[in-house]
């Protein structure tokens, strides 16, 4: 609809064109004044007329003066007979200068012709634009069921993507190898009687390198990659996702062997039969017309079906079946190690400062994925840049690590003196609580600087990379984080709505031990049963699966464990009250608290955990907890 708008415009604007330039060029530039041949005759007998031009019967006079003048003579009569039967003097006529103009008959038919024929093209030209557009639409009605896929050429260098590209998930690359040796040599396993597997579901996180990865086989194995989204099947007319699935097949088993890769595979791979839609659902068509097709490989064919998705647990059991998706590859988020060799991988083409350590940068980044850990190194480009130096230094590292987790930096945003010194010892008990305790992450940087939505923060980053959380961590951690609520009570008397969400945090960490963990005394079970809707994607209700006197000891439990964290976390800023104000004072003076910083107020080379951490109850007891 669009481009007929587009094009009827340029019709209009090309009429109006031509309209212009036409009546630019017919009308004349200054009209000529009509004089009697009577009047002609007295000015030629005053010397007044210097030129006369005869066509056919009409005269066009040019005066002396510049001033220009039409006439007409008598017809079937010359000039001459003219001007004498009206009393011209014969002396004063030879001097003036006489032309006389023929009419080509070329000039004759261009303006007879041409006002008639321009509207004409014009018309035509309407009409040519109109039959192309629905040439057009009836081409592209024709292709609306073919597929849309983009197709990788193993022959392009430039896209072509190997396992050397791709850092970490040493696991998953081997697993895949093999996949790699069924593309390159099929006969080796078809002569053994081995069918080659028609295809392998990458299961992880987002941003954890499925896509790349999926990329990387068919870099290694030298075959074209087909990339489509599951959400690119579906469209508002029914048999559509249908038919682009079989033309996608149709052309992968022509370029065979290739590799077709489904990104975001749930997207049309969800449970049939649950949520809303029938068995017409356009959505269910789609996936039975994938099912089908992966049944209808030949032995022979040697084409392989990846697909990715983070949702496992929604997908159909018919697309899990053996004989479908025989392999699943599970990328983890990548550890300290891997994290390291990621960002060897992403600072390749960046300028860095030399004492840049990219193994302390990893040490500071758990939970960062392949796509968190390359926008890392963009936001520090981009921020060097905007510092105007040539080169990343560890500065703007550290900077772009905490805008990537908690987001940039409102230093503009102005708070009041009694809020920045709340926010401080906020702050600072948060990060003494931690400092003190052996179980709790170490502190690495403290600041009162507003980011994103918190008035200010403290870094606490694991020394190695955690699967598993003991109960004296847990119990650290909660102590931990009601640092902050402690340490503004002890100061001002009163506490503020600045601790919510590490109350909410807190309470979350206490209720999962309790109703999760098995680490209170109500045993070693779990309590309740969460629900989703598979069409909606996410948790919405608990089933409650005890009774509700227990629901009443779960919740005193919960009560108990965070009492406990709280006359931890008491003890703790009570006896040391002196390097708490001390901590708040120079936070206040300097924002910003650096590992090093830290460590040398409180009085030590580093923050190794001290004798005073006995403070935490033995895990065998949850009366004081």
């Amino acid at each position: 609809m669009d481009k007929l708008i587009k094009n009827l415009f340029v019709v209009i604007l090309l009429f109006l064109l031509v309209s212009g330039i036409f009546i630019l060029y017919s009308a004349p530039e200054k009209k000529p004044k009509d004089v009697t041949l009577g009047d002609l005759v007295s000015q030629i007998n005053k010397e007044e007329v210097q030129k006369i031009s005869v066509e056919e019967n009409n005269l066009l006079v040019d005066l002396k003066d510049g001033t220009k003048e039409k006439s007409t003579k008598e017809l079937e009569s010359s000039l001459t007979e003219s001007l004498n039967n009206y009393g011209v003097d014969k002396e004063k006529l030879a001097g003036v200068q006489l032309e006389i103009k023929g009419v080509s008959s070329t000039t004759f038919w261009v303006g007879t012709i041409v006002p008639f024929l321009i509207p004409v093209l014009l018309i035509g030209a309407f009409i040519w634009f109109m039959l192309r557009q629905a040439q057009r639409g009836n081409s592209q009605a024709l292709s609306f069921g073919l597929s849309r896929a983009r197709m990788i050429d193993p022959k392009d260098k430039k896209k072509r993507t190997t396992f050397k590209d791709v850092a970490g998930a040493k696991e998953a690359k081997e697993e895949l190898q093999e996949i790699v040796e069924f593309l390159k040599h099929p006969k080796k396993f078809i002569d053994l009687g081995a069918k080659i597997p028609k295809g392998v579901l990458l299961l992880g996180s987002p941003g954890t390198g499925k896509t790349l990865l999926a990329k990387a086989v068919a870099g290694e194995a030298g075959v074209p990659f087909f990339n489509i989204s599951g959400s690119e099947f579906v469209e508002m007319f029914v048999g559509v996702g249908a038919s682009r699935v079989r033309d996608l097949f149709k052309q992968a088993k022509k370029m065979a062997p290739a590799i077709v890769f489904i990104d975001e595979i749930d997207a049309v791979g969800r449970h049939r039969g649950a949520g809303l839609g029938g068995g017409h659902d356009e959505r269910e068509q789609t996936l039975n017309q994938i099912l089908v097709e992966m049944d209808g490989f030949e032995g022979d064919t040697n084409v392989i079906v990846m697909a990715a998705t983070n949702r496992p647990d929604v997908l159909d059991p018919a697309l899990l079946r053996p004989g479908r998706f025989d392999r699943r590859v599970v990328l983890d988020l990548p550890d300290i190690s891997e994290r390291e060799d990621i960002l060897k991988i992403h600072s390749k083409n960046k300028a860095l400062e030399s004492n840049v350590e990219l193994r302390s940068l990893a040490e500071r980044t758990p939970g960062f994925s392949g796509a968190d850990l390359a926008n890392l190194f963009n936001e520090a480009a981009i921020l060097t840049a905007r510092h105007n130096k040539k080169v990343i230094g560890m500065t703007e590292l550290r900077d772009s690590i905490e805008k990537v987790m908690l987001g940039p930096e409102r230093k503009s945003k102005i708070i009041s003196k009694t809020e920045k010194e709340i926010i401080a010892y906020h702050e600072a008990g948060h990060a003494l609580v931690a400092s003190f305790l052996p179980k709790a992450d170490p502190v690495h940087k403290v600041s009162i600087i507003s980011r994103g939505q918190a008035g200010g923060y403290t870094m606490a980053v694991p020394s190695e990379d955690r699967r598993l959380h003991s109960y004296s961590y847990l119990v650290a951690e909660l102590a931990t984080l009601l640092g902050g609520h402690v340490s503004e009570r002890l100061k001002f008397g009163e506490v503020t709505t600045g601790a919510s969400s590490d109350l909410e945090r807190a309470t979350r960490i206490a209720r999962g031990m309790v109703t999760r963990y098995g680490m209170s005394p109500l045993g070693p079970r779990t309590f309740g049963k969460k629900e989703e809707l598979v069409f909606l994607g996410k948790e919405i209700s608990e089933e409650q699966d005890y009774s509700e006197g227990t629901a009443l000891e779960i919740d005193r439990e919960v009560t108990k464990f965070i009492a406990g964290a709280e006359q931890v976390a008491t003890k703790l800023l009570t006896d040391h009250r002196e390097i708490l104000e001390k901590i708040s004072l120079t936070l206040l003076e300097k924002e910003t608290l650096e590992k090093d910083e830290f460590d040398a107020l409180l009085g030590r080379p580093s923050a190794a955990p001290t004798e005073t951490a006995a403070a935490v109850p033995p895990a065998s007891s949850a009366e004081v907890l």
